[in-house]
């Protein structure tokens, strides 16, 4: 299978699920279920992508394991289309643990979904901006409420 091919098929996954959590009713362990599914199995799709960098490479020809450790090779990683699926694959499942996070605590705290839904959105797009988006307000909004 090609890089392109395993890069569109992530970010298909990705994207439906976070359709599943934008639009999906909340209940029966929703949030639960996303997690281990969609948070969980974009991980071990990353850990099965980097174990594969270390023993063979992420180059089409195999080569030599990523250099984590200089600015050099993580340029080279990048350079790679197999770099960069993996890299890609690290945003997909991070920023989708932390929209489930978002999620979770928003229902715990009964925020709306239509205020959640441009917090996750941007969260989506841009993973740390819809998470400081999110601890901003709840903390603006839920200070005088005594949490």
């Amino acid at each position: 299978m090609s890089w392109a091919t395993l890069f569109s098929a992530v970010n298909a996954a990705a994207l439906g699920l976070w359709l599943v959590l934008l639009l999906a009713p909340r209940r029966h362990g929703t949030i639960g279920w996303l997690r281990l599914l969609g948070a969980g199995g974009l991980s071990l799709f990353y850990v099965m992508l980097v174990a594969t960098a270390l023993t063979v490479g992420f180059g089409e020809e195999g080569g030599a394991a990523p250099d984590f450790s200089t600015i050099a090779g993580i340029r080279a990683i990048f350079a790679s289309d197999g770099g960069v699926v993996t890299g890609w694959t690290h945003y997909l499942a991070l920023d989708l643990f932390t929209g489930l996070w978002i999620a979770e605590d928003a229902d715990k705290r009964q925020m709306g979904r239509v205020m959640q839904a441009p917090i996750l959105t941007l969260t989506f797009l841009a993973g740390p901006a819809g998470l400081f988006l999110y601890l901003a307000l709840s903390r603006a909004i839920w200070r005088t409420t005594g949490d």
